[in-house]
C-alpha cells in the first residue's frame, strides 16, 4: 500500500485495516520490540532503507514501512509482513524518491498488528509534515492518550508512537526541535526515536538508553540505525552511539546534539547482548557474538556437569554453547538442526500436531546425540514448553542424559520497554524453584547463569545493587522508571482498542 502526503497540510490517505494469522506453534521465545533506520541526503535513500531494514528484520517480523521525502512532499509504503515480502521489488522502490528516508520493522509489543499500526507514522503540523518510527514502549502511552482524547484529540492508531505526534502537534513552542524536545519531556519509558522533517533527520534516545540507537555515515550522508549491523549491509562508517538522553538533528549543514535530560545515568537493556541484538552488532562498544560467548563460559564455571558433548538450540545459543564448551573442554556439536524456511502454517491444528509442531523449527542430529550425555544450551527460558519439547526430542534422538543450561538467570518479571514477555503468571520462573522448572521440561539437571555471571560477563566484578549498570528488571524486578500505565490494569490494555478485521 503506497500513501502520498504533500507537506502543505493535506489530509492523510485512508488506510485499511488487516490483520495476519498467527501460528498455532508458540516458539516460546521473548520477542523484540522494532528496529528503526534512516538516512539523510542520499542518492539511494529507499534503497539503501531497505537493505538496513533487511539487516534489522530479526527485530520484528511482523510489518515493515518506509517514508521517502522527495523536496515537496512525504512519500509512504507500509506492509504487514517482512521487508523481503514487499520491499525487493524495483518498482516499489521507485515509488519512494527521495534524498531522505526513515523505515521500521516492527513487533507489536503496543497495538494490534494492523495496517494502521505500521510505522513510520506520519502527520501534518503547523510546521510541516513529521513522520515517525520508533523502538521501545512508553510506560505512560495509554494514559497519555486518555488525556489527550478528553481534550479533543482523534487518534488513528493503537500504537503508542502516535502519542509523541500529538504531543508534537500541541505544543506551543516555535521552533520544532522545541517543540519535540517538549513531547518527549511528557513521555516515560524507552525509546529509540528516528524521524523525518522536510528540511530534518531526527534521532532520540530515552534518558536511561534502554533502547540502542547508532550514528554512521555512508559517505557524505548520515545514518541513524538500531544497531551497527545495520551500518555494514550498506558499507556505513560507525561513528557513534546516539547517548543516552540525547537528541540530534542532521540537516544540509551537519549535525546538532542536544541534552534536554541533563547528565543522567545510562542503563542500557541486557537483553540486548543475550539474545535481541544480532551476533556480528556492536553494543555499548562490546561485540554482541564475544559477549555471548563469555557468558556461556561464565555458565561452564558456575554449573559444570560430566557430559560427552555440548549441544545449542539454536540459533540464539549458539554462541553461548560454543563459550561453554570451550570452558570445559568438552567437545561442541551440531546436535539440533534449525529450519530455516518455516513460514506461516494452516494446517489444522490438531492436538498430535500440536506436539510435532515444534519439528518444524528444529530436527536432532541424531548421530551427534544417541548413547550420548548432552549438555543443551540456550540463552533463556520464557513460559517453558519449547524446552521441554526439545529436552524430550534429545531423548527420543537417543541421549543418554540430558543437562539443560541457560547462559540468563530466570527470566521472574515482565518487560514493560519494549520486549513482548508474558504476565508474570505465565513466566514459568516466577514462583517456582529451578527443580519445580526443571521437573516440567524433564532434563536430568537444570542451571541458569546468576544475575552476578552475566555482570562478570559484560566486564563488571558483579551488580551493584545501589547503581545497577543495565536495565536487567527481567531478572531483579528493578525497573529503572516508573510504570505509570500499570495502575489500574491500564497497562494489559495495551492500547488495542480497535477490533475491526476490514473496513
Amino acid at each position: 500500500m503506497s500513501h502520498l502526503f504533500e507537506d502543505n497540510g493535506a489530509g492523510q490517505a485512508a488506510m485499511a485495516i488487516d490483520r495476519h494469522s498467527q501460528s498455532f506453534i508458540d516458539d516460546d521465545k521473548l520477542h523484540e520490540e522494532c528496529g528503526v533506520f534512516g538516512i539523510f541526503d542520499h542518492d539511494d535513500a529507499a534503497a539503501f532503507t531497505t537493505l538496513g531494514l533487511h539487516a534489522l528484520q530479526h527485530r520484528g517480523q511482523e510489518a515493515a514501512g518506509i517514508i521517502t521525502f522527495d523536496g515537496k512532499r512525504f512519500i509512504s509504503e507500509r506492509h504487514l509482513g517482512k521487508v523481503g515480502d514487499h520491499f525487493t521489488s524495483s518498482k516499489v522502490i521507485k515509488k519512494l524518491v527521495g534524498r531522505t528516508a526513515i523505515g521500521h520493522v516492527r513487533y507489536s509489543t503496543t497495538g494490534d498488528t494492523i495496517l494502521q499500526n505500521t510505522q513510520p507514522l506520519y502527520a501534518d503540523l503547523a510546521t510541516g509534515g513529521f513522520a515517525i518510527c520508533h523502538n521501545g514502549n512508553l510506560t505512560n502511552a495509554i494514559t497519555l492518550r486518555e488525556e489527550l482524547i478528553k481534550d479533543g484529540a482523534i487518534c488513528q492508531t493503537t500504537s503508542d508512537t502516535e502519542v509523541l505526534l500529538h504531543l508534537v502537534a500541541r505544543s506551543r513552542e516555535r521552533k520544532f526541535i522545541d517543540k519535540f524536545i517538549e513531547a518527549l519531556k511528557q513521555i516515560e519509558g524507552a525509546y529509540a526515536f528516528v524521524g523525518l522533517t522536510n528540511k530534518k533527520l531526527i534521532g532520540a534516545r530515552d534518558p536511561y538508553g534502554i533502547r540502542p540507537l547508532v550514528l554512521g555515515k555512508q559517505g557524505n550522508s548520515y545514518v541513524l540505525a538500531s544497531e551497527t549491523c545495520a551500518l555494514n549491509m550498506i558499507d556505513a562508517e560507525f561513528v557513534r552511539e546516539i547517548e543516552n538522553g540525547e537528541v540530534v538533528i542532521i540537516t544540509k549543514d551537519g549535525i546538532q546534539s542536544y541534552k534536554p535530560f541533563g547528565k543522567t545515568k545510562s542503563r542500557p537493556c541486557i537483553f540486548e547482548y543475550i539474545y535481541f541484538a544480532r551476533p556480528d552488532s556492536v553494543v555499548g562498544g562490546h561485540c554482541v557474538y564475544d559477549v555471548r560467548k563469555k557468558m556461556g563460559a561464565e555458565l561452564a564455571n558456575e554449573s559444570s556437569v560430566e557430559a560427552d558433548v555440548v549441544i545449542a538450540v539454536p540459533d540464539s545459543g549458539l554462541p553461548a554453547a560454543i563459550g561453554y564448551a570451550q570452558k570445559s573442554d568438552i567437545p561442541f556439536e551440531l546436535g539440533i538442526i534449525r529450519n530455516h524456511y518455516v513460514g506461516r502454517t494452516f494446517i489444522e491444528p490438531a492436538q498430535k500436531i500440536r506436539e510435532l509442531g515444534v519439528r518444524l523449527k528444529h530436527s536432532a542430529n541424531c548421530h551427534s546425540i544417541a548413547g550420548k550425555r548432552i549438555i543443551l544450551v540456550d540463552d533463556s527460558i520464557v513460559r517453558g514448553t519449547t524446552s521441554m519439547k526439545i529436552v524430550k526430542m534429545m531423548y527420543e534422538a537417543g541421549a543418554k542424559e540430558v543437562h539443560m543450561r541457560i547462559s540468563s538467570p530466570p527470566i521472574t518479571h515482565p518487560d514493560f520497554y519494549g520486549i513482548d514477555t508474558p504476565r508474570r503468571s505465565s513466566l514459568i520462573a516466577a514462583g517456582r524453584t529451578v527443580d519445580e522448572i526443571n521437573e516440567f521440561i524433564g532434563a536430568d539437571s537444570l542451571a541458569f547463569l546468576s544475575i552476578e555471571g552475566i555482570y562478570k560477563a559484560m566486564g563488571h566484578k558483579s551488580r551493584n545493587s545501589e547503581n545497577p549498570q543495565f536495565t536487567d528488571h527481567c531478572f531483579t524486578g528493578d525497573y529503572p522508571t516508573r510504570l505509570l500505565d500499570r495502575s489500574g490494569q491500564a497497562i494489559d490494555k495495551q492500547l488495542s482498542l480497535l477490533v475491526e478485521e476490514s473496513v
